[in-house]
């Protein structure tokens, strides 16, 4: 029998659940998934959890450490025994040495403290899905009636915190928020306390056909939907735009660069780091060189490409059919697909002078055309350019100092003296058009 060359690694993002949520956030797209399994219950059977956790493992036989995840939908809607038993099979199919760590990513409305005690106990770290101080939170995150989730989500953020539980917030980029970076910020640090933040754009890509339709959202509370598929040059009015986007992502890192390096931890400032200092597959997968490690497995068993392409040209297989995770994870098809990020990369982007930090950005969302007429423009990119020619002198001088041996907190006392001079009716730094005394020169308040 040969033998499957396994990569470095890969991420599996399962979904116990499928597209089966409790609430009814609008821009989540992954609502209308469920069209692709009509009748089905929408619950991974004992079969497909046993195949997901033994497969993983063994795919990952000389990793230091595993990652198991469970997205959704949401997960939570399993219940505690499916994470018992979850524990139980690790330990059955786990190979001698290695560590695992569970990730469970939810929108925190049903934890209770059974929870809190458990995922603490086991070392479970846990994603929250939280867009920013309440009116922002609200404006797409509610239930099956269009009621409003904040509260919810902060009861069960409470429950984490109570416990001890590792956790981190995953925030939304979209028109409610996208004129509001730095008061996004400091919400979720000030606020929450939250330490790893994550900051991700909505874009959702349709069809004029599909436009009516889309805008109402992708759940069942307007009834009639389209199923998402990444097609069509149009966006929905939810989504953020590039420059908003850019320069939400400038005021968040000015506010972090000066006070929270080493402190507060935001994926796409380490991932432009680690591009500064040359590793570009490092951190983020949207803006590694190529892509095709982070793969997504449906409640039955399917396996796709990509939790943003689960659409049945991307569909790779089923792990409890024969073929294995690693099989089907290393297959041509899938070679192909994470080779394609750099293939299809037009010659607009290969001869940018951020391309190193950017790569192109995602492929799901290159549906615009460059300059010259060329197909395959990120639909950021006007944003991704301002961010990453923003934060280029300080990237510079953070990398320098980490090859240097030293703490890259020092950047801190960099600001400091280049600070100094600003007059307090200055125009900010971050190009907000705000004065400097009311923006980033002033200290923020802790919301109520």
């Amino acid at each position: 029998m040969q033998l499957t060359p396994a990569p470095a690694a890969f991420h599996v993002m399962s979904k116990p659940t499928g597209a089966i949520c409790n609430l009814d956030c609008e821009y989540c797209f992954f609502l209308s998934k469920d069209q692709l399994y009509p009748g089905s219950g929408f619950r991974m059977e004992p079969h497909v959890h046993e195949a997901y956790i033994s497969q993983l493992l063994a795919a990952h036989e000389g990793a230091d450490e595993v990652v198991v995840a469970f997205q959704g939908g949401e997960p939570t809607l399993m219940g505690l025994d499916f994470f018992r038993r979850t524990l139980e099979l690790e330990e059955k199919h786990r190979r001698p040495g290695q560590q695992i760590l569970n990730t469970l990513q939810t929108n925190g409305t049903l934890l209770d403290d059974e929870w809190g005690a458990f995922l603490h106990e086991h070392g479970f770290l846990v994603g929250v899905s939280i867009d920013g101080p309440r009116e922002m939170h609200d404006a797409y995150r509610v239930d099956k009636g269009g009621k409003p989730t904040f509260d919810r989500v902060i009861r069960g953020l409470d429950v984490l915190r109570r416990h001890e539980v590792d956790w981190n917030a995953l925030t939304t980029v979209n028109t409610a928020n996208g004129d509001h970076g730095r008061e996004v910020y400091t919400f979720l640090r000030d606020d929450l306390g939250g330490q790893f933040i994550q900051l991700i754009p909505i874009v959702e890509r349709v069809t004029p056909e599909m436009l009516p339709l889309a805008e109402t959202g992708w759940g069942r509370r307007h009834g009639e939907r389209p199923l998402y598929r990444q097609q069509g040059d149009l966006v929905t009015h939810r989504t953020v735009g590039a420059e908003q986007y850019g320069q939400f992502l400038v005021e968040v890192f000015e506010e972090w660069v000066r006070h929270d390096v080493g402190d507060v931890f935001v994926q796409e400032f380490d991932t432009a780091l680690a591009h500064w200092l040359g590793m570009d597959q490092a951190g983020m997968c949207v803006h590694a060189r190529t892509c095709g490690t982070a793969l997504a497995l449906e409640h039955n068993g399917d396996l796709y490409s990509c939790d943003h392409y689960v659409e049945d040209d991307y569909l790779l297989g089923n792990i409890a059919e024969g073929r294995t995770l690693l099989q089907l994870a290393t297959s041509p098809q899938q070679t192909a697909f994470g080779n394609a990020k750099l293939d299809s990369l037009p010659e607009y982007c290969r001869g940018c002078d951020v391309r190193f930090a950017c790569n192109g950005g995602c492929p799901k969302d290159r549906f615009l055309t460059t300059p010259e007429g060329e197909p395959g423009l990120h639909y950021l990119c006007t944003g991704y350019q301002r961010f990453f020619r923003h934060v280029d002198e300080p990237m510079r001088q953070m990398a320098a100092l980490l090859r240097a041996g030293q703490d890259a907190t020092a950047i801190r006392d960099w600001y400091a003296e280049h600070d100094s001079p600003l007059g307090r009716n200055e125009p900010c730094t971050c190009g907000s058009g705000r004065k400097w005394k009311a923006c980033h020169g002033g200290r923020p308040t802790m919301r109520a």
